[in-house]
């Protein structure tokens, strides 16, 4: 009887670890599909940045998080510059916010 109950209580030792690990899983993956997801919509701005002769995609720095918020930072040449680069990010799929904090310069 002894051994019957060491014996399960060594197996439960042994599934409990691997349990946890199997739902630590699951958000790994999810975090990855996150992650992918923040960087496709960190690309497609950069690209229509890129695009646009109005918009510097090199001193405009844009960040994204795992709700599809927007962050641009960096110095834009013109509050025009500014302004248009919060307007390609805005209209950009997947994009629910956009804070803004670029520093226009002023030369």
């Amino acid at each position: 009887m002894k051994t019957r109950l060491a014996t399960t209580l060594v197996i439960a030792a042994l599934i409990a670890p691997a349990a946890g690990y199997a739902a630590d899983t699951k958000s790994v993956t999810e975090n990855v599909k996150e992650n992918v997801g923040d960087a496709v919509i960190t690309t497609k701005i950069k690209a229509e940045f890129a695009k646009d002769k109005d918009v510097s995609a090199l001193k405009i720095k844009v960040d994204t998080d795992d709700k599809g918020v927007v962050t641009l930072s960096g110095n834009a040449k013109s509050q025009a510059e500014a302004d248009k680069a919060v307007t390609i990010a805005r209209d950009t799929k997947g994009v629910t916010s956009v804070r803004n904090e670029i520093t226009v310069q002023t030369n």
